[in-house]
């Protein structure tokens, strides 16, 4: 019997979008829930704030799928920002981020057997999320927990130019990676979507959010690439 899997919604994302990518699962038997975020969830996370509020949501939905299955480990499939925000979930050093008081500890790495990242940007130069990713970063470098499985994938389908169709890719890529005149999703460069000792996976043609136009990570093409890393 396949393992539970939990989806991780990206930043200022809900669980709506991902319901397409959740049935997807269902079908293929992995009993699957998307953390229940509505997007007004991420709004005290703004402007670099601590991700707290994301990661306690993240745990309770963990909790609650382990008892449902009598199980002791899931699947994490996490899209966008909700990459590194696992990747704090499994860590076992206190969590503040900026401006916060008390510090969050979860400790989650023995409960996760994979953990896929979708369109992650794993590093940043932006101002605002840069105290947290720096965070992941210095703490939990490359694919750190050796019981843990990491597949990060990237997707190649924009290159970045300072002309109209890839001005916004240009843009993202250059708050991301420091480099605008690159491949990645149209939002996330191939080279922060990736970390050192990982499965590294690039796709072509997919766009970043379920939202986009076209087709993204979670379509039924795509899914077929990074769904067999699944446990």
């Amino acid at each position: 019997m396949p393992l539970p899997t939990v989806i991780v919604p990206g930043y200022l994302e809900s669980a709506i979008a991902y319901r397409q990518l959740e049935q997807s699962l269902q079908k293929l038997d992995f009993p699957t829930v998307t953390v229940p975020l509505r997007r007004r969830d991420w709004l005290p996370t703004i402007g670099g704030r601590p991700v707290t509020p994301i990661l306690q949501q993240l745990d309770l939905t963990i909790k609650q799928t382990l008892e449902q299955h009598n199980a002791t480990q899931i699947n994490l499939i996490a899209h966008s920002a909700g990459g590194w925000i696992s990747r704090i979930y499994m860590g076992e050093k206190p969590y503040l981020g900026r401006g916060n008081v008390k510090p969050s500890l979860w400790e989650g790495h023995p409960l996760i057997a994979t953990l896929i990242t979708l369109g992650t940007p794993h590093i940043s130069q932006e101002r605002w999320t840069r105290s947290n990713l720096d965070f992941v970063t210095n703490n939990y470098p490359g694919a750190f927990y050796k019981n843990v499985n990491y597949v990060c994938v990237a997707g190649k389908t924009i290159f970045g130019q300072r002309r109209r169709g890839s001005w916004l890719a240009y843009s993202s890529y250059q708050l991301t990676c420091g480099k605008g005149n690159t491949w990645g999703d149209g939002i996330t460069p191939i080279e922060a979507a990736h970390l050192e000792g990982a499965e590294n996976l690039v796709i072509e043609g997919v766009r970043h959010s379920p939202r986009s136009p076209g087709i993204w990570y979670g379509s039924a093409e795509p899914l077929k690439t990074w769904v067999q890393y699944l446990i």
